[in-house]
């Protein structure tokens, strides 16, 4: 450790991303990216972005995508925050409304950037064991001390919490804020944002990264109470008032806008995820059962470890998490249906021409 270096900094653990190659030839399955290119008025509307007003600041409120984004889910512009990805939404989430003394919860498998946050900003935390089916038991997450942060669907397992253990959660906390990360809920079943005029305690938070396409502009929001809105851009305001610039802000006003669009690539990743998981299971995987762009796998015969690294050699990327609950199974990000056929056909080569290598009593 350097000797410049503030407390903070020596007892952080960064957050590791997945992998990311600078190779064209690789099939990206790791990193949860939306395999389809955004809506074409995005490229649009950022053209047009591109020749106006580059030399003036961005408008620090992000006025018209708040707007949009609030027309979209029937709410005010006053119930939304625009940050620069959902991970900056989640970090100043963090700082307005959980405390140094109060410990939160948030489920032991789960976004590792949550326990990352914690250190960084001293706030103490609960990590919740879950079911062997990795399902969680909503009475685990009743009457905590500083909060509760779920992410809906779970990531890496993939499973979806149905929205009246949400709502038990929130009613069994109503002195303290609770998160919902639904960064994949557009893959799933209907958002906690129905929620929100029920519950004054309730903040959820989305990304364009996943189902609008936009991971390469980096655009989150939180939806919530005008209250619990008003604090985050109070955080916001005392770091930097201007995160969202010019051209994603007019990519993802023009995302949200193609409502065709978005519903026409997200069912053809669900689709896709469907056909996916049906093909695994015949090869012997256990598959979870889905509610996002990706598949959290494992099969009874084979070492995960060794199969994401004999993937990575055919030029395959894949996602594999050293934790002991969760070190036999896979993430496998949702690709096009062809990047999908050529990683089950790398697989079916990697299992029968070196089956004893993948085995699980014989694992790198």
């Amino acid at each position: 450790m350097n000797r410049f270096w503030s407390d903070a900094v020596k007892r952080s653990t960064p957050y590791v991303p997945g992998e990311q190659l600078n190779d064209p030839t690789i099939i990206k399955l790791n990193t949860n990216e939306n395999p389809y290119p955004p809506s074409p008025k995005v490229k649009e509307a950022i053209y047009r972005a591109l020749e106006n007003k580059l030399n003036h600041y961005p408008t620090p409120t992000a006025e018209n995508l708040r707007e949009k984004i609030a027309n979209f889910y029937h709410l005010n512009k006053e119930n939304v925050f625009i940050g620069n990805g959902s991970d900056e939404v989640l970090a100043f989430s963090f700082m307005a409304f959980f405390l140094p003394e109060k410990k939160i919860r948030f489920p032991a498998i789960s976004y590792s950037f949550y326990p990352v946050y914690c250190n960084l900003f001293h706030i103490p935390y609960q990590e919740v064991s879950l079911n062997k089916n990795f399902t969680l038991n909503q009475v685990d997450f009743f009457d905590s001390d500083g909060g509760v942060i779920l992410p809906n669907p779970n990531a890496p397992t993939s499973i979806l919490a149905e929205l009246d253990v949400i709502k038990a959660i929130v009613e069994n906390n109503p002195n303290r804020v609770v998160i919902i990360d639904e960064a994949y809920i557009d893959f799933a079943a209907a958002s906690a944002v129905s929620l929100i005029d029920q519950y004054e305690n309730l903040l959820v938070i989305q990304t364009m990264s996943k189902s609008r396409s936009l991971a390469g502009l980096r655009v989150g929001f939180a939806i919530g109470n005008p209250e619990l809105i008003e604090a985050l851009q109070r955080i916001k305001n005392s770091f930097n008032s201007y995160t969202i610039d010019r051209l994603a802000l007019a990519g993802a006003e023009a995302a949200i806008e193609d409502t065709t669009y978005f519903k026409e690539t997200t069912n053809s990743i669900i689709h896709t995820r469907n056909w996916m998981t049906a093909e695994l299971k015949k090869r012997g995987f256990k598959v979870l059962p889905s509610a996002t762009n990706f598949l959290f796998a494992t099969h009874p015969s084979y070492a995960a470890r060794s199969l994401y690294q004999q993937l990575k050699i055919e030029g395959i990327l894949v996602r594999h998490f050293n934790k002991d609950e969760i070190t036999q199974y896979l993430r496998i990000s949702i690709g096009t249906d062809q990047m999908m056929e050529q990683f089950l056909e790398k697989l079916d080569t990697l299992i029968a021409e070196k089956r004893p290598l993948l085995s699980r009593h014989t694992s790198l």
